[in-house]
This record gives structure tokens, sequence and C-alpha cells, in this order.
């Protein structure tokens, strides 16, 4: 099994020499994938509750450093040369699709074809509002919004017509550089999640989730799968446990899940935080040395 890192972007992991040294180390010590996640607006006294912890709160205070998953992810391109790239994720309903796709592929196009686009529909009311975005209806937003992308990536010029984003006849370049598409990967919990990786993209992300909900999860992707025609073995499937261990993995491999994503905090030093990947690196890929 492929075992990623998600700890690029936020409070120390935000600072542009341990991003070279998490993502330098982790391309040494074999790490598959680099996450980034993302939050444009964070507040103090957030009303929204956090779908991925049992209080409800999220644990990144509200004043801490989060870059932007696009621009820190190109920082991190710069810096390797085979390690792979994703967004963990970005909230796709909060942006323009034109931007996003342009903003995308141009990052496809920096690192090699390394980079996989993961969304999500977002959580935080008063992100939304404070971005002048809806906050109901964000799902079907982020459907159409991908639908839309793929027409910009894949087609020169690019017309559409939805509910929520027109074009008539435009050129967005560059293109992706895996034949006009780029790897989508949905991101969240949900059983509407689910159905959405099943029906829209090329990946499941589940994130912070207990190792024993992994089969529940899995299960509800596959007969999502089934229901729309589509071979669940068509998906790649990623999850941040809550609560792993590395002897967990043999099963969560079994289960048919195709990469780990080891989440955590480096430390500010650049040395220190060289040393913590090849630790993680230790417990999670190589555990029987």
């Amino acid at each position: 099994m492929r075992v990623g890192l998600h700890a690029l972007g936020i409070g120390d992991g935000a600072r542009p020499e341990v991003i070279r040294a998490v993502a330098t180390a982790a391309e040494a010590y074999g790490f598959a994938r680099l996450w980034c996640g993302e939050h444009v607006v964070l507040v103090d006294t957030p009303a929204s509750r956090y779908p991925y912890s049992a209080d409800g709160r999220i644990a990144v205070p509200a004043d801490a450093d989060w870059l932007d998953p696009l621009l820190a992810l190109a920082f991190a391109a710069a810096v390797t040369s085979r390690i792979e790239l994703a967004s963990g994720v970005l909230l796709l309903p909060e942006h323009h699709p034109v931007l996003v796709a342009k903003q995308a592929a141009t990052l496809d196009v920096l690192c090699a074809g390394r980079f996989s686009l993961g969304v999500g529909v977002g959580w935080s009311a008063e992100e939304f509002a404070a971005l002048g975005v809806p906050f109901a209806q964000r799902g079907r937003r982020t459907e159409e919004y991908l639908a839309a992308m793929r027409a910009l990536w894949s087609e020169d010029p690019a017309s559409f017509a939805g509910e929520f984003i027109r074009f008539e006849a435009i050129r967005v370049n560059p293109k992706p550089l895996r034949g006009g598409r780029l790897p989508v990967v949905v991101g969240g919990n949900s059983n509407a999640a689910l159905r959405r990786a099943a029906t829209l993209a090329d990946g499941w992300y589940g994130f912070n989730v207990p190792v024993a909900d992994v089969p529940a999860h899995l299960a509800v992707l596959a007969d999502e799968c089934a229901r729309h025609g589509r071979a669940f073995d068509e998906l790649t499937v990623a999850v941040a446990l809550s609560d792993g261990l590395p002897e967990h993995l043999p099963a969560l491999g079994a289960a048919s899940v195709t990469e780990l994503v080891v989440v955590g905090a480096p430390p500010p030093a650049p040395d220190a935080a060289t040393a913590w990947v090849a630790e993680l690196a230790r417990t999670w890929i190589h555990p029987e040395q």
C-alpha cells in the first residue's frame, strides 16, 4: 500500500524552509504523495460544526497561518521531482471554476504531471459568507464546476451552460499533461461525498476516519459504483485514520485502500522536520525495520 503525508501548509508547516525540508525528505524516504488542505477563512467562534472531530471543533487555531494549497504545492513541486502532489482538499464551490481549472492545470504542468486535484464541498457557513458564495446547494455547485473544468481541460475552445456557470467558446491553457485530463479526488466522509467520488471522480479521500469505520465507508463506495455501472477498482482510495497503527496496514490493503495518508504537524526547525519525516517513514513505510 502507498503511504502519503498530509503535513504542509499550516502553522510551522507553512514556513518555506519547513516545506522544503518536509517535501524533500518525504520524497527521499519513500512517501508516495504530499497532501495540502485548504481554508480561505477561519473565524474565532464558529457556529458551523466541523465534521471531522467528535466535538465538532477544528483543531487549527483561527489565527494560524494556512497557505493556499495550490501555491504551497507549487513550492513543493519546485524542490522535488518524483513525489506526487494533491490538494486535500480544495473547497471547490468557494472558487470560480475557470480560475481553478487554469491554476490546477498550471500546477500540473509545473510539476510534470504529478498533481491530483482533491476537492470537497466545505462545511463552514461563515467561510462561504465571507467569500460571498451561497452555502446552500454547494454540493450541486461542486458537481457542476467539475463538469465545467473538465470541459476546459479537454476542449479548445470550450463551451458550457449550467445553473451556476456559463461560458462560450473560450480557451484556457495550459492543458493538463495527461491527455487533457487531471485526476480528481473527492474528499469527505458523508454518503454524498462517497456518491460523488463514485460517479464524478477518480478517487476518494476519507479524512480522520476511525479504522473501524473504513469497511462501512468502502461498502457505500462500492455500492455507489455498482449502482452507477462503474468498476470499484477504477477508483483510488486514500484514507487518513484518526486512530490508525502500522499493524492496521495489511487489513486496510486487503479492504482495497490504496493509500494510507499520515497526518501530522512538522516541527519548526528544518533539521527537526527532516528527522520527523524519517521517523514517520520508519513507522509507516518500513515498520519491519
